[in-house]
């Protein structure tokens, strides 16, 4: 199958596309997803630098990537639930590749009206979204949170977990943002690059952070004693100090089929918008991620098998 390896940490060019790499093995409790795409996200060009080694060390060469959209190729002798030719979506691993197996228990039928490729943006940044708010925060109806970077990816799916659960948000953007953030739906939104519009925050009951650095530690101060601060990135070393009885909480994204299926029936209502800024071939991995290292906002997917085209 064709796939993109990485043979040695370092540079976007260390991604190597290959037309000859073994496929999956199919086990019992696994289905066989032809992949339609996969989306490049932070943490992949993090493994690919090097930069999460210790934490998530590889065996290479290795095939990276966290998302696919595709559609069941074979299912294992276990699996029920699933059939060949069903559109699906999962959080998994080694997906940037033609097939990708996954477990059947993290899969999700993709809702008709939801293109196969675009959904290939939705599990990592939906699910971090989702769990930064209900596991890591505890959020709940009636309370007052900051989401920090409520533009990005991660920050959007936060919003929108939040604002489920009743949550009143103040989306965290940038100044030159801040008519932007009334797309999301927030009655309230502040400049974090803007001290003095943080000074003027009323205290909250907590965070949920998807910057940090200097961002983190400033909305940190706005925590009320005993709130909750929910991250996703790096926390501020020595920062807890300052206040010992806000609860400080970093979310390791886990699959969750149920709710990755709930952010696809929200995409196909209308009720939940993830922008997609560019859609690339699987062969230009390493110009994605020397794209995704650039910033901005949108995801960037890479297209491995796009059904609506001969």
């Amino acid at each position: 199958m064709k796939a993109v390896r990485l043979y040695e940490y370092g540079g976007p060019e260390n991604l190597k596309f290959e037309g000859d790499v073994p496929e999956p093995t199919l086990g019992a409790d696994l289905v066989l997803v032809e992949a339609a795409a996969t989306s490049v996200n932070p943490i992949d060009w993090k493994i690919r630098s090097g930069a999460r080694q210790k934490d998530i060390p590889l065996t290479l060469p290795a095939i990276l990537g966290r998302d696919v959209s595709g559609v069941i190729r074979a299912v294992g002798s276990n699996i029920h639930a699933f059939r060949p030719g069903d559109r699906v979506i999962a959080l998994t691993r080694a997906t940037y590749a033609e097939l990708v197996a996954v477990e059947g228990s993290i899969v999700t039928h993709l809702p008709e009206g939801v293109n196969l490729v675009d959904a290939a943006a939705i599990p990592l940044v939906a699910l971090t979204g989702d769990q930064l708010v209900r596991q890591a925060a505890r959020a709940e109806s009636g309370q007052t949170f900051i989401v920090s970077g409520a533009l990005g990816n991660v920050g959007r799916a936060a919003v929108h977990t939040a604002k489920k659960l009743g949550v009143h948000v103040i989306a965290g953007v940038r100044a030159r943002q801040l008519s932007e953030a009334a797309a999301l739906g927030v009655s309230d939104a502040v400049a974090v690059d803007d001290e003095s519009a943080i000074a003027r925050l009323v205290m909250v009951d907590g965070v949920i952070d998807t910057i940090g650095g200097e961002t983190a530690a400033k909305l940190f101060a706005k925590v009320k004693s005993g709130g909750s601060f929910a991250y996703a990135s790096v926390f501020p070393e020595g920062l807890s100090a300052t206040n010992p009885t806000v609860k400080v909480t970093r979310v390791l994204t886990r699959p969750d089929a149920s709710k990755l299926r709930e952010f696809a029936d929200d995409i196909r209502d209308g009720k939940f918008l993830l922008p997609i800024s560019q859609q690339l071939p699987l062969r230009d991995a390493a110009k994605a991620h020397a794209l995704a290292e650039k910033g901005g906002f949108g995801k960037i997917v890479l297209v491995i098998r796009d059904p609506a085209r001969p």
